[in-house]
């Protein structure tokens, strides 16, 4: 090899590598920017929720503005308003049974269609995706003509119902795919043993599958905190939800900005707390089959 051949070589690896730094620090910046422009709304409205209503109000919006925090005050009832807690316990509730009845029956229904399949046990997978294609709106008269003759209206068991079985079909479809991860010899070696079905699921594929159940059941707590269609349409004075209290900052005196966005962070705080401490089971759980 000649010396400016030797000489070449190094200049060229250097170079490659500042492009390469270069390219990096670029996406790095992008992430970045993409990063906060997603956040920025909530970032936002958090700002918002400490200003008086009328430097919310101010257009274009007084980011400068004094804080305060009688959002907050309105929200809790401070100002003689209503109380926030019977929704927020409502929530709590029909969100909470909810997601323990999906996985109490999307955990059985999974096994038999990952480890012990069914037959055709595809054509059943299509038909739980099925289901959610049928628009939200389209079944809400039903649902309203059957909770009106059956006495159900505004009655949280009403939608405790209703979101397991709009949650269930998703939580089939993720345990699913989680639990085809399982190996298939740790439970027969646990059936050799004498151990029945309540006990293989209970003691063998719910800790195996424990990421994945984590991020199955934070899932469906989310959308069942946050649905607002057959909330608003089948509830009212008892069973109404943390997101129908939201709407009633929406008068026909106007729009209660401040006090929407103060009211809009607390009702925010259940889900992302939750989605904190669980974000490691959640993270492992959504990756677990991405890479085989």
């Amino acid at each position: 090899m000649s010396a400016s051949t030797a000489t070449t070589a190094p200049a060229s690896a250097h170079a490659t590598t500042r492009k390469a730094r270069r390219r990096s620090a670029v996406l790095g910046v992008v992430a970045w920017a993409v990063g906060i422009g997603f956040c920025l709304p909530a970032l936002w409205m958090v700002l918002t929720s400490f200003h008086a209503e009328a430097d919310a109000a101010t257009n274009p919006p007084s980011i400068a503005a004094a804080l305060t925090l009688d959002g907050y005050r309105a929200f809790f009832g401070g100002g003689g308003g209503p109380t926030p807690w019977p929704p927020l316990v409502n929530s709590l509730g029909a969100s909470f049974f909810s997601t323990v009845l999906v996985l109490l029956l999307a955990l059985p229904a999974a096994y038999a269609l990952s480890i012990r399949r069914v037959r055709k046990w595809t054509d059943v997978m299509f038909f739980f995706l099925s289901t959610k294609m049928l628009p939200v709106v389209a079944g809400l008269l039903p649902v309203y003509l059957f909770a009106r003759n059956t006495g159900l209206l505004d009655n949280i068991w009403l939608l405790v119902l209703l979101y397991t079985s709009m949650n269930l079909p998703i939580a089939v479809w993720m345990m699913q795919s989680f639990l085809a991860d399982v190996p298939v010899s740790i439970i027969e070696a646990a059936q050799v043993d004498g151990a029945r079905l309540p006990t293989v699921l209970r003691r063998v594929v719910a800790p195996v599958a424990g990421p994945g159940i984590a991020a199955t059941s934070l899932i469906c707590f989310i959308f069942s905190w946050n649905e607002l269609l057959f909330a608003r349409v089948l509830t009212g004075v008892v069973a109404g939800t943390a997101p129908v209290h939201l709407t009633t900052f929406v008068t026909s005196q106007g729009l209660f900005l401040a006090q929407l966005c103060a009211a809009s962070v607390v009702v925010s705080l259940p889900v992302l707390v939750a989605g904190y401490a669980a974000q490691d089971k959640l993270v492992q759980g959504l990756s677990l089959g991405a890479v085989k």
